[in-house]
């Protein structure tokens, strides 16, 4: 009897991961270039031990947060600083501790510092590992390759050429596994939170100008998740209470022989 109860509530104990991850999702539908996680499924796993031949209990492969790159709906805003990233292209950042991580935000601006980053404080970094410093008395634009242009306009000159300043790092992840950090971020699995750049995959990074990318949660589809999550915890609460039922039926019996 102890094998039904520990099984029901080892499923419901590994389905607060999946509860979690949906929840997040479902609070980052507004958000811009918020990725969903791959949900994680309990498998199967048999007990070793004495006693246990015949045990099996339901367990998560994983529980890291395995981002699903696939695009959000962009947004039309013709402003040259936002720009939406295509296909799985992902732009490098650094993080608070100055580690390098990876984005989908592209609502960038340039800081009173004069670096540009993202809206909510990132660093973007170069190709060559730097920030990248944007010179007073112009505009930016950022063309579909990550190449930054600064443009001034001098008055006994005229109109001055754009001028290449920098080279956004962008990488293809169609070939990479990505998890996000706890600070929102994304690195490559197996990181464990340092970090660090990775081996662009076969297709080019590119970007949209212009265009925001919004999230790529569908609020319907998760909503839908969530009902099904809890009726799977509530029948696993059950079972757990009947098997309790039958347990001092038994005990009752007992007493009475």
């Amino acid at each position: 009897m102890d094998r039904l109860i520990f099984t029901s509530l080892s499923q419901a104990t590994s389905g607060s991961v999946q509860r979690i991850q949906i929840t997040n999702d479902l609070a980052n539908v507004s958000t811009v270039g918020f990725k969903r996680a791959l949900m994680s499924r309990s498998i199967p796993a048999k007990l070793e031990g004495p006693g246990f031949g015949t045990r099996y209990q339901p367990i998560l492969a994983t529980q890291n947060d395995i981002i699903n790159l696939s695009e959000g709906n962009h947004i039309q805003t013709d402003n040259p600083l936002d720009v939406a990233f295509n296909g799985q292209t992902v732009l490098g950042v650094f993080s608070d501790d100055g580690s390098l991580a990876f984005t989908r935000r592209g609502d960038l601006s340039v800081s009173q510092d004069g670096f540009i980053e993202t809206s909510n404080g990132y660093l973007v970094s170069d190709e060559n590992g730097a920030p990248i410093t944007v010179p007073a008395g112009g505009t930016v634009n950022i063309t579909a390759d990550g190449t930054v242009f600064f443009n001034t306009t001098v008055a006994a000159a005229g109109v001055v050429a754009p001028q290449p300043i920098g080279q956004l790092l962008m990488r293809d992840a169609s070939g990479t596994l990505l998890q996000r950090r706890t600070d929102g971020l994304f690195e490559e699995v197996g990181s464990n939170g340092q970090g660090g750049d990775f081996a662009t995959g076969p297709e080019a990074p590119s970007l949209s100008s212009g265009v925001l990318e919004g999230s790529n949660v569908q609020p319907v589809e998760v909503l839908v998740e969530l009902m099904d999550y809890y009726r799977s915890f509530e029948t696993q609460i059950k079972v757990i209470k009947s098997v309790e039922e039958i347990d001092q039926d038994a005990n009752r019996l007992m007493r009475v022989s």
